[in-house]
Order: C-alpha cells, then sequence, then structure tokens
C-alpha cells in the first residue's frame, strides 16, 4: 500500500506541477477562463495567479511525506471547485474553456474533462483519508535500485512532455506560416491588377440582427435538397459558413472549421454553403470530419445575405431570426466563433454583436402618447402581437419615398405579418394625408422614439409579443423591409 500511496503522490505532483506552470505560461488566457467561469472581473486577473501558483505550492508538498496530507488536502479543495463550478456551466449550458493546463493543453468544459477532474479528486480523496502520518513511503526509504528507476522514468517523462510541447508549438506555428502563404498566393494571382469590385458591399454590413433568415431550397453534394424549414426543425441555432472550393483562405481556416465544430456541435448546427460542382468542394473542403456542404447554383443566397466574400460566417437562433453581424476573413470569423463561445444557449434571445450598442431584449420603454384620432397609445399595447416601430420624418426625402411602399403593406398586411407603428413629428394634417391605417403617433423632437432605439429617418425596430424589443435598428428603406422578410 505504501508504494501505492507513492505513485499517487507522484501523479497528483505531476498534474498539478503541470497545471501550475501551463497556468503561468498563459497568465491571458487563465485570467480570460477565470472570467468564463464568473469570477468578478475585478477579481480575475489576481486569481488567474493566485491559482497556478497554489497548484505548484500543493504539488511540491506532495512530494514530501511531512507535508502530503496538506498537499492532498488543498489539491482535493481546488479540484472540488473546478468540478462544482464545470457543473454550474454546463448546467447554464455554457461550455468555457476550462484552461486546465493553459499554455500547454485546454479545451472546452464537458463531459470528458468532467470525469477527469473527478479520477484526480478520488486520489486526492485517497491521501486525505489516510490521514497525517499514512502518507506511504519516502523517496529516502526507498532502495537505491528503484530510486534510480523512478528518477530516470520521471527525468523521461518530463524530457517527453518537454518535447511533446516543443514540437505542439512549432507544429502550430507552421500552421499560421502555411495559412499566411496560402493567402498571400491568392492575393499574389491578382497583383499588378487593379480589381474593381463594385458590386460588393462593405462587408461590416448585413441584414439587421432580429431580421428573419431567408427560406431557401438547396442541395447538398449528395443531391439532397435542404431547406432552411428543415434546419429550424432540429431546435438549434444554425452557424453559416459561406465559402468557395477556390478560395484560399476558407481551405486554410478548414482546420480551425472542424476544431469549432467539434467543440460546439451539441449547440449549434454547422452548415457551409458554396458552389460549384460537388467533387470540387469534396476535394477542397471536406477536411476530416463531416460536413453539412449546401450548393448555390451561383450565388443567390450569399447575394440575399449580403454574404459577398468568402469565407464569411453568419449566426441564425433557432427561430430563424439573424442573429449576428457577418463575419468576414479569418480574424473576423475566429471573433465571432469567440463571442458564441460565451453565449448562454439557454436565452431565447440569442444574439451576438461586436460591441455595438442595441436596445435588443429590453422591455419597450414606458410612454403614453396620442394617434391622430387621439387614442392614447401606450406600452401595454404592444402585447400580444408583433410589431414593427418605424420612425419617420415627413422632410425625409427616403421616408417619402418608401411611403407608397409602406401604405400598401399596410393596406394589405395578413394576420402572420406584425402590426405597424409609426413615430414621426410635424403637424396632424399632413400626416393625414398619408392614409396609413395603422395609428402614427406624433413624437416631439422623437423623445419617446430614441428610448425604443431610433437611429435617424427612416428607421425601425421590430418588437415581439412579450413587448420585447428583438431586433437592432435597422436603418434605410431595403433594412426596414429586411425586418419583416420583404425583399426590396
Amino acid at each position: 500500500m505504501d508504494i501505492i500511496l507513492l505513485l499517487i503522490r507522484i501523479f497528483l505532483f505531476a498534474v498539478f506541477a503541470v497545471a501550475g506552470i501551463g497556468k503561468l505560461l498563459d497568465l491571458q488566457g487563465s485570467e480570460k477562463a477565470v472570467k468564463d467561469f464568473g469570477a468578478p472581473p475585478d477579481l480575475a486577473k489576481t486569481l488567474a495567479i493566485a491559482l497556478p501558483f497554489a497548484e505548484i505550492v500543493f504539488a511540491v508538498c506532495l512530494l514530501f511525506v511531512g507535508t502530503s496530507w496538506l498537499g492532498a488536502v488543498g489539491a482535493l479543495i481546488l479540484l472540488l471547485t473546478f468540478i462544482g463550478g464545470m457543473i454550474m456551466q454546463m448546467a447554464q449550458g455554457n461550455a468555457p474553456d476550462c484552461h486546465c493546463f493553459g499554455q500547454i493543453h485546454s479545451e472546452p468544459v464537458g463531459v470528458k474533462s468532467l470525469i477527469r477532474n473527478v479520477v484526480i479528486a478520488v486520489l486526492a480523496l485517497v491521501l486525505v483519508a489516510q490521514g497525517w502520518n499514512n502518507q506511504g513511503l519516502g523517496f529516502g526509504e526507498l532502495p537505491n535500485d528503484i530510486a534510480a528507476q523512478l528518477f530516470t522514468g520521471l527525468a523521461a517523462v518530463a524530457l517527453l512532455g518537454a518535447a511533446v510541447f516543443y514540437l505542439k508549438t512549432i507544429s502550430e506555428q507552421q500552421t499560421q506560416i502555411m495559412r499566411r502563404i496560402e493567402v498571400i498566393e491568392l492575393i499574389s494571382h491578382d497583383s499588378g491588377k487593379q480589381v474593381e469590385r463594385e458590386e460588393a458591399e462593405n462587408p461590416h454590413e448585413g441584414l439587421p440582427i432580429g431580421a428573419p433568415f431567408p427560406d431557401f431550397e438547396l442541395a447538398d453534394i449528395n443531391g439532397k435538397i435542404v431547406t432552411f424549414e428543415h434546419l429550424l426543425g432540429k431546435s438549434k441555432p444554425v452557424l453559416f459558413f459561406f465559402v468557395s472550393p477556390n478560395c484560399a483562405p476558407c481551405k486554410a481556416l478548414l482546420p480551425e472549421f472542424e476544431s469549432w465544430q467539434n467543440e460546439l456541435q451539441d449547440k449549434i448546427q454547422f452548415v457551409y454553403v458554396s458552389n460549384g460542382k460537388p467533387e470540387e468542394n469534396l476535394e477542397k473542403l471536406s477536411g476530416e470530419g463531416f460536413k453539412q456542404i449546401l450548393l448555390q447554383k451561383d450565388r443567390e443566397l450569399a447575394d440575399e445575405v449580403k454574404a459577398r466574400w468568402t469565407p464569411t460566417a453568419l449566426l441564425v437562433n433557432a427561430d430563424g431570426a439573424i442573429a449576428s453581424h457577418p463575419a468576414v476573413g479569418d480574424a473576423g470569423i475566429r471573433a465571432l466563433i469567440e463571442m458564441i463561445k460565451r453565449e448562454n444557449f439557454n436565452d431565447d434571445l440569442l444574439f451576438v454583436t461586436n460591441g455595438t450598442p442595441t436596445k435588443i431584449g429590453e422591455s419597450v420603454p414606458e410612454f403614453s402618447l396620442p394617434d391622430l384620432s387621439g387614442k392614447q397609445v401606450t406600452a401595454a399595447d404592444f402585447q400580444g402581437r408583433r410589431t414593427l416601430v418605424a420612425f419617420w420624418s415627413m422632410t425625409c426625402p427616403f421616408c417619402v419615398s418608401m411611403m407608397e411602399d409602406l401604405r400598401d403593406w399596410d393596406a394589405a398586411r395578413n394576420s402572420d405579418e406584425p402590426d405597424l407603428i409609426v413615430f414621426s413629428t410635424g403637424e396632424p394634417e399632413a400626416h393625414e394625408e398619408l392614409n396609413l391605417k395603422s395609428p402614427i403617433l406624433l413624437d416631439d423632437e422623437f423623445k419617446t422614439a430614441e428610448k425604443f432605439g431610433m437611429s435617424g429617418t427612416p428607421s425601425a425596430v421590430l418588437v415581439d409579443e412579450k413587448g420585447r424589443i428583438v431586433s437592432e435598428t435597422a436603418v434605410g428603406a431595403n433594412n426596414i423591409w429586411a425586418l419583416i422578410g420583404k425583399r426590396k
């Protein structure tokens, strides 16, 4: 039994020493992991340093019989804290990076990492249960030949670990270099030529968050027809990647596509939208893992959602509403993935932004304004029906130019389409001539409209049946129509 206890101490020493050193080598990642587990931001930096320091101290204590019990108690407390934090995050539907071994190895919280910590905790509990005076053999009590073999083995393991870490670092650096070379080669093909792309919109613009993703029917690489309704039937958000078999940056991102898909596949559907022939896509994009690749005839779906560049990623929530801005290029996609990892997937208003202020999720502000007939409209009138809230001005030429279409839609809209309320300023007589069926509220200086998130005129937001704002502010006629699924 004494030799078994010694082996347990050595194993725990190795685990905690590697974990502590790995975290110290990546303090920035350690701080992020601590925040992701719910630590107050003000304490995150301190905890990111204190945690690996404690792990190293407990590791050293485990080496010596006289201090092993203290080391085992400390290790067990840390492990139980880790396990509790993991269970809490998994119960909330989150999968933060555990950062268990810092720069050396890390993975998202899941069943695998939870089981690993439970097994290690059981070993620490064995030492604690043995008591202070029964921690197994000390190194000085081992016969010389066994001690020599043991230290030789430990040295070999340490050298092997160092070699694996070094090779892993070199491999990652080579991967990054190859990706950059592929991008440079792609750019160099057009060297010496100035390419005009007037048809390409700003890659950071797209349909407003909260707008419905357009319906589609596309064949996959096996010829099976896939519809958007079919994807929504799985009740999971969809992360669309717009790619191309001739896109070198897309190919360079393949290993990361597969890593993200393995990490998040329980929470998100990954769908790749490409074009060209099936065999081209299989050759260039299939990689090692399964991918659902849908093929456009040209770029019809990409153009509808303004994904004019490859690679571009776009998140759609489980209700079919757009939940992010288009993320363009490798850096933009990586940033979007990191934001997605931090999201609570139990929230029925899943959306991510790049830091742009938004009113999404807020309740309609309390107000009371008369419409043109004198009837008072309040926040309570937004309950029970979806509503398009439009912000208008009689002196805005862009408002005037879309008025006829708005009036036609207002007169003909069916029960499945949202109600309409318009906030505007000016004289009542001028607004009466617009002949809208829906109420127009004259809002002096847009004091109430600004609380809805108004951003100039014409603009609009969408409010759901619960009286919550569920879109960002859509600016301009095309984006306003997009909020209600109309393509102009």
